[in-house]
C-alpha cells in the first residue's frame, strides 16, 4: 500500500471546528473500486450539526486525488444517504473531475442531527487494475465562501482497481456465482462459474457452467464461453458448482461439476450410480490453454459409494501434486444422508480417477486442498457447525486422516465455501512457499472478504499476515491464483457479480 499523499494543517482544522461546534470527519469505504460497475462506493462524510446554530449551508465540496485516480475515474457522484449504509437513491449530482484538486457544487441545507453524503466513483474503460486510486475530502464549502474542515480516520484512502468480470444481466443472465480460478503455464487466467440464467438459486434448475479468459493477467477478458451444458430440457437439467485444475506437466485443464439430471442435487439425489437417480460428477477437459472443451462425461462410476446418495466436487480449484497425482475436493452425502469433505485423485493424468475415500469429519461439505510438503494433503473444509474450518492430513490420498492443530479453533468461518493454495512468491528476494486463505473472515454473516497468508504451511496464520479486502456484505464465494511471483488474483462474488482483484504479495505479508 502507497502512503496518504496529502496532508492538512490540523491546527488550522481544529480552530474552524470550535467555531461553529460541527464535527465533519470522512470515512474511506472498505473495498476495490471496480471497472464495468455503475457506481463505487469511495468514501462517506459524516456531520454532526450540533442544536442551536440553525441550519448550514453546504454549496461545494472540496477534493483532492492522486494522479491514477484522476486519469481513471468517469465520473464522481454525491448522495445524501440516511446512515452509513451506501445508496444510491438520493443523487446531488455528478462530477467529471479534470485536475488533481476539484470542487463539486451541491446545494443541501443540513439541520440539527447527524448527516452522511456518500461519494461514489465510475471507473472509464482506460483505467488499469494495476493502478491505485486515493482520494480525500478536504473542505466543505458553505455561504460566502465558508470553509468547514474535513478531519479524516486513520484508515488507508487508498483503494485497488478491480474488474466485474461478470455482472448480473450479463448476457442476459440474473446471477453468476460459484467461482473458481486458475493461472497456465502460459499466464493465461481461466475463471469458471454458474451461469444462473432465471433467478439466484441452486441446483436444480437452469444452471450451465461458463468460463471467462484472461491472456493479460487480468486487465480484460474474453466473451464468455458456455463450457458445459447439459442439453434440453434446460430446466431441472443443469450442471453447476465447478472446480478447475490445471495440469501443469500436460498443459491439460480439467473443470468438474455436478450434473442434476431432474432433482438430482443435494436434495433429491439418490443411492444409485446413474443420472435419473444420483447427482453426476462430471468433467470438461481442454488441451488448447482454454479455447476449446470436450463435451461433458461422467466419472461418477469410478469415484462413487453405490450406498452413498451423492458425490460431487469442491467447488474452487483442484492442484497437481509434486508427483504428478492430480487431486479434486471432493463431498459426499453417504447412505444416511451426513455430508463429508473427501478427495478424488487421478495417477494418470486425468484418464482415470480414483475415488470412493472416507472423510476425515462428518456434517462437512465444500472444501479446499493444498500440499504442504510432498506427498501430505491439507484439507480445509466447511463445517455446519459453524464459527471455524475444519482441517485434516493425509499421508496416504486418504486411507488415513489426522485432525490438524488449527482445525476448527483458528480460521474463522460463517459456514461458508473457501480458497486456499499454496503459491511460490518472492519473499525477501527469494522465492517462498507460502499458502494463501480467502473467506468471509466472520463467525457469522458473509462479509469481510479478507486474505490471509501462512508462512509455515499452515501451521499459524498470524493476525498481521492478512488483509481485508472488502467489508460488504456478499455471497462470500471465493478463489484465488497466484499470478506472478510477486501478485495473487482472487475472484470473489458480490450479489450477483464476480470480481477479480489482483494484490500485491507484500501487500498481505507484513
Amino acid at each position: 500500500m502507497i502512503s496518504a499523499l496529502f496532508s492538512f494543517q490540523e491546527e488550522s482544522k481544529q480552530s474552524l471546528l470550535k467555531q461553529e461546534n460541527i464535527i465533519i470527519t470522512s470515512y474511506p469505504s472498505i473495498n476495490p473500486v471496480f471497472k464495468r460497475l455503475d457506481i463505487n462506493p469511495q468514501l462517506y462524510i459524516k456531520i454532526i450539526v450540533p442544536s442551536g446554530i440553525g441550519n448550514i449551508a453546504i454549496k461545494k465540496i472540496a477534493f483532492q486525488i492522486n494522479k491514477p485516480g484522476l486519469k481513471s475515474i468517469q465520473k464522481i457522484e454525491l448522495f445524501s444517504c440516511n446512515s452509513l449504509t451506501f445508496t444510491t437513491t438520493n443523487s446531488l449530482g455528478s462530477f467529471q473531475p479534470t485536475n488533481s484538486s476539484f470542487e463539486i457544487p451541491i446545494d443541501v441545507n443540513l439541520s440539527q442531527g447527524t448527516h452522511y453524503l456518500w461519494v461514489g466513483t465510475t471507473l472509464n474503460n482506460k483505467a488499469s487494475i494495476n493502478d491505485l486510486i486515493e482520494m480525500h475530502c478536504t473542505d466543505l464549502i458553505g455561504l460566502n465562501n465558508t470553509k468547514y474542515a474535513v478531519l479524516e480516520s486513520t484508515t488507508s484512502y487508498t483503494k485497488r482497481i478491480g474488474i466485474a468480470i461478470r455482472k448480473a444481466n450479463d448476457d442476459s443472465v440474473n446471477t453468476y456465482r460459484i467461482p473458481g480460478i486458475v493461472t497456465t503455464n502460459k499466464g493465461t487466467l481461466l475463471a469458471v462459474y454458474d451461469i444462473r440464467y432465471k433467478n439466484g438459486r441452486d441446483l436444480p434448475g437452469n444452471i450451465d457452467v461458463g468460463l471467462s479468459r484472461s491472456t493479460d493477467g487480468g486487465k480484460s477478458w474474453q466473451p464468455m464461453q458456455v463450457i458445459m451444458d447439459m442439453g434440453i430440457p434446460h430446466e431441472n437439467n443443469g450442471i453447476g458448482d465447478p472446480t478447475i485444475l490445471f495440469d501443469p506437466l500436460t498443459h491439460k485443464i480439467f473443470v468438474a461439476a455436478l450434473w442434476s439430471k431432474g432433482n438430482r442435487s443435494i436434495a433429491g439425489s439418490m443411492p444409485g450410480m446413474m443420472a435419473d437417480t444420483t447427482g453426476q460428477f462430471v468433467l470438461v477437459n481442454s488441451s488448447d490453454d482454454g479455447l476449446t472443451w470436450s463435451k461433458p462425461y461422467s466419472i461418477t462410476s469410478q469415484i462413487k459409494n453405490p450406498a452413498w446418495h451423492i458425490f460431487f466436487q469442491g467447488p474452487g480449484n483442484g492442484i497437481s501434486m509434486q508427483d504428478g497425482k492430480l487431486v479434486f475436493p471432493a463431498q459426499y452425502w453417504d447412505e444416511f444422508k451426513k455430508p463429508f469433505s473427501t478427495i478424488i485423485y487421478s495417477e494418470d493424468h486425468g484418464e482415470t480417477w480414483k475415488g470412493n475415500i472416507i472423510g476425515p469429519k462428518s456434517n462437512t461439505t465444500e472444501s479446499q486442498v493444498v500440499e504442504t510438503i510432498a506427498g501430505t494433503l491439507m484439507l480445509n473444509m466447511r463445517d455446519n457447525r459453524g464459527s471455524f474450518r475444519s482441517v485434516a492430513t493425509t499421508m496416504d490420498m486418504g486411507k488415513n486422516w489426522k485432525e490438524h492443530t488449527t482445525s476448527f479453533n483458528t480460521l474463522a468461518d460463517p459456514v461458508c465455501m473457501a480458497s486456499i493454495i499454496k503459491a511460490k512468491v518472492k519473499l525477501g528476494g527469494k522465492l517462498t512457499d507460502v499458502l494463501f486463505f480467502s473467506n468471509p473472515n466472520t463467525s457469522a454473516g458473509r462479509f469481510n472478504i479478507t486474505i490471509k497468508a501462512s508462512l509455515d504451511l499452515g501451521e499459524t496464520w498470524l493476525p498481521m499476515n492478512e488483509l481485508l479486502l472488502d467489508d460488504r456484505k456478499c455471497y462470500g464465494y471465493s478463489s484465488l491464483t497466484k499470478v506472478d511471483d510477486h501478485t495473487i488474483g482472487i475472484l470473489y462474488e458480490g450479489n450477483k457479480d464476480l470480481y477479480f482483484v489482483k494484490i500485491p504479495v507484500t501487500d498481505i505479508i507484513k
